[in-house]
């Protein structure tokens, strides 16, 4: 069982790094998207916020893009359509945590399986030799267990990390939906000069 672990310990450290920096707020946030969504004031500026989109693409980017693009939608099908595109692209950012979740989940099982054959096997022994042979049958307990101690030295750590990347993408498309929010009611504003209110959704249902 310590081929599956050892897999299993590569994979969390694999996917922890890679996540550690896809998931940082300046490359999933572009400052520069930011700058332009804020200073957005009349029709002319959508242009220049698409051209910078275009150069930043990503996550962001797009879903930025499908509000100008869709910008002459009625209000509610501007949403619903936002809200789908949303979806799809926050997606990206929780790419890869359910193998977290999966190894945090059966590392200790693994380990624990593990345990369980080594004790069958340890009382094999004992069935042929008797129980007389205590310093073999000490070592082959204590080397039974050692699959349960590393199934949980694995699985705890993927746990936390699995819980602290799913945090920080959380606050990640939290950020995003309040950038989106703010995208569309200018669109609606320049269109209508109303001061209604849209709330969008982005999170996956």
């Amino acid at each position: 069982m310590m081929y599956p672990l050892a897999l299993c310990s590569m994979l969390v450290v694999a996917v922890f790094m890679e996540r550690l920096w896809s998931l940082r707020k300046k490359k999933v946030l572009i400052p520069e998207i930011v700058t332009v969504l804020e200073q957005v004031k009349k029709p002319e500026d959508l242009s220049i916020v698409r051209s910078v989109c275009e150069k930043f693409l990503g996550p962001f980017g797009a879903i930025v893009i499908a509000c100008i693009d869709n910008r002459d939608m009625p209000v509610e099908e501007l949403r619903l359509t936002i809200e789908d595109e949303g979806r799809q692209q926050v997606r990206k950012l929780t790419q890869g945590l359910g193998i977290l979740e999966t190894v945090a989940g059966i590392a200790p099982l693994l380990g624990l399986l593990g345990t369980v054959l080594g004790m069958i096997e340890v009382f094999s022994i004992i069935e042929q030799l008797g129980v007389g042979q205590a310093k073999a049958l000490s070592g082959g307990i204590s080397e039974a267990l050692v699959t349960t101690a590393v199934g949980l030295f694995i699985g705890i750590p993927a746990l936390v990390a699995y819980n602290f990347l799913n945090s920080r993408s959380e606050g990640l498309i939290l950020d995003i939906e309040k950038y989106t929010v703010l995208m569309v009611n200018k669109i609606i504003r320049m269109g209508t000069g109303s001061n209604a209110n849209v709330a969008v959704d982005l999170h996956s249902k």
